[in-house]
């Protein structure tokens, strides 16, 4: 069954996330990262310029877009709610909603900001995780 689990209180939501992933990379996983598409952009951006002498091999994924064979082995996937992913390890969701498909992942990692308007959404997705009969962890990030 697929882990998931809750890291809140994300006072840098990009930063955080761009370690994480970094972190994930570095264990040999293979990341899709789900967001609605604005997001994402952030996102990609971050992972551009958070560390000045490392790149983290990503792409994103657009609507109707196909995986080009040479990308395949691309280790960190940008893709918006909707959009056909390809198949990881981890699925980080930085979106309001469960990202669609979580279930075919070993690992969910749910990024939840301090806004209140994250915290909602966020409790609402636990709230979804936990009817369907999944173990759901916490971990507070503090400042």
């Amino acid at each position: 069954m697929t882990e998931i689990s809750f890291h809140t209180g994300v006072p840098d939501l990009y930063g955080y996330t761009c370690r994480l992933v970094r972190k994930a990379v570095r264990k040999g996983a293979a990341v899709v990262v789900s967001a609605p598409t604005e997001t994402l952009r952030r996102f990609d951006q971050a992972l551009w310029a958070f560390e000045p002498l490392e790149f983290i091999p990503h792409a994103m994924v657009r609507e109707g877009q196909a995986i080009e064979p040479r990308l395949a082995r691309t280790p960190v996937w940008l893709v918006p709610p909707g959009v056909q992913s390809p198949s990881t390890d981890v699925l980080v969701n930085l979106g309001p909603e469960v990202a669609p498909g979580f279930e075919n992942y070993q690992r969910v990692i749910e990024i939840v900001g301090v806004e209140p308007a994250q915290a909602q959404a966020a409790r609402q997705r636990w709230r979804h995780y936990k009817e369907r009969g999944y173990a759901v962890t916490h971990h507070e990030v503090s400042a």
